[in-house]
Parts: C-alpha cells; sequence; structure tokens
C-alpha cells in the first residue's frame, strides 16, 4: 500500500519552454513508463485533452490518453475505468471547478483516483480548476481582494485526496489572499495553499510540499489563531483574524503539513 504524490498546479504553467513542472511530474509518475490519463472535463474547449496529451508525449512517457467526461454517465463506462486504472498518473486540466465536481463527484472515477492516490501509488496533478477540486473543501467560487470578508467565498465537496488543506490558484495574478483566508477562517483547522501561476506544490506521500516553478506558493496557517470575528461579521464586513501565520516559499522551499514547519530552499537543499 504506497500513496501517490498530490501536485496542484496554481495554472498557466509552462507547457513549451523549460516545462518544469510537467517535466517533474512526468518524472514521478514513471518517466519513458509513465501512462498518463488527461482528465479534461474542466473545459469546455473540445482540443485540451488532445493538447496535453501531445505536451506529455513530446515530454517523452510512455503512454498520454485523454478520457473526456462530459456526462455522469461516462464515468461508469468500463472501458474508461479499465484505462484509468491502467494509469500511473492522473492531470486534471484547468477550467470550471464546478463542472468537474458536479460530474465526477461520487461516481467511480472519484472513487478510484481517491482509492488509487491513497493505497495504489496514482500520482495525481491538476492545473487551476484541476487543483481546487484536490481537497475534501473546495473553493468553488469567491471575489478578490487582500482583506477577508463574511461572505467573500463559497465553499463546495472537492475529491478529498488531502484533508489538511484547502488549495487556491492564480494567486497572486487574481489577488486571492482574502478569499483564501475567509474559506480558513470557516473553521481554523486547515491550512490554506495559494499557487502563483506557473507555480505548484508537489506534495509526497509523507504530507511535504516542496515547490517548484517560477511563482510563489502562500502558505495560511490558522494554528496559532487567537481570535477570529468571522460569527459575528455582517454581509461584506471585513474581518478580523489576529495571530494567523503567513508564509511565502519561492521554488526549492518545503513546507511540512504535519508539524507546520516552513523551510527555505537554501535550508532544505542543507538538510
Amino acid at each position: 500500500m504506497t500513496s501517490g504524490y498530490i501536485i496542484p498546479i496554481g495554472g498557466a504553467e509552462e507547457k513549451l519552454r523549460g516545462p518544469a513542472i510537467l517535466r517533474r511530474f512526468v518524472s514521478i509518475a514513471g518517466g519513458a513508463d509513465a501512462r498518463i490519463c488527461v482528465i479534461p472535463t474542466a473545459s469546455k474547449m473540445p482540443d485540451t485533452g488532445e493538447r496535453y496529451e501531445a505536451i506529455f508525449n513530446e515530454l517523452g512517457v510512455g503512454s498520454a490518453f485523454s478520457l473526456p467526461f462530459t456526462e455522469r454517465a461516462d464515468c461508469k463506462r468500463e472501458d474508461w475505468l479499465a484505462q484509468l486504472k491502467s494509469a500511473t498518473g492522473v492531470f486534471m486540466t484547468g477550467g470550471n471547478q464546478l463542472r468537474l465536481s458536479t460530474l465526477l463527484g461520487g461516481t467511480p472515477v472519484a472513487d478510484m483516483i481517491r482509492d488509487r492516490n491513497e493505497h495504489d501509488g496514482l500520482h495525481v496533478a491538476g492545473t487551476s480548476a484541476g487543483a481546487s477540486i484536490m481537497a475534501q473543501h473546495m473553493i468553488a467560487y469567491g471575489n478578490e481582494g487582500p482583506t477577508p470578508r463574511a461572505d467573500m467565498v463559497t465553499l463546495a465537496p472537492g475529491l478529498g485526496l488531502t484533508e489538511r488543506a484547502i488549495i487556491d490558484q492564480h494567486f497572486r495574478q487574481r489577488n486571492r489572499l482574502g478569499r483564501l483566508m475567509t474559506a480558513i477562517s470557516y473553521n481554523p483547522r486547515l491550512i490554506g495553499i495559494g499557487l502563483d501561476e506557473d507555480t505548484a506544490a508537489f506534495i509526497s506521500p509523507s504530507r511535504d510540499l516542496e515547490v517548484v516553478g517560477s511563482g510563489a506558493i502562500t502558505i495560511v496557517d490558522p494554528q496559532d489563531l487567537e481570535f477570529s470575528s468571522m460569527d459575528s461579521a455582517n454581509r461584506h464586513q471585513p474581518v478580523s483574524l489576529i495571530n494567523i501565520r503567513l508564509h511565502v516559499l519561492v521554488e526549492g522551499g518545503h513546507f511540512n503539513m504535519i508539524t507546520r514547519e516552513a523551510r527555505p530552499a537554501q535550508l532544505a537543499t542543507s538538510s
């Protein structure tokens, strides 16, 4: 029983000139022996699956194939489930995360991805919407801005690959710190992971997170939170959060999701 990596990507990852994130995913999934299953369900672009197939083939995988689930009935197709079962890595594309959750949620596809990631070493990556759906609690949509506000964000059930975090994407580019802190303040148990574009969190089976990419990852840790006014704030009002911890990590930085210890690249390399 071996768990696989969870690899949320902040969107707009480099695909052609030095695709470090996708190349690292391919390496973890088996390199020349990798079988990559692309799930383009979040996207309404008809060629999304084919484009990622071509990218992964260019990176030297053993095989890459797309399973374009467009109806819930597709998620019960035995031939597609057999293909999914043969994959060493799954890649969920960007688009609309609610489209992903409403089509895949509660189906044999979602169950297989979750079970194989936990017990069968399946590595699961997703970009943008494909990143948001990975956690047990998913940000369905919300408003931009740096300040947390009551009713700033709406949550929905995700795939549940991790119960330790809430994941947000396009983070710095779309000014999403406020909505991530709002989501965390609803129940300050989870860690907030804010992914810049072209930046990924490679979360190992031991739940050590490593930053790969050209941007940064913002970690919002409410473990020592002393006060929150979320329960008394009216609609649209700003929310007070006292003693909430925030880390900004760049490539090579690490964050242990169990001990909640952050390390910059220099210390991570020396240790």
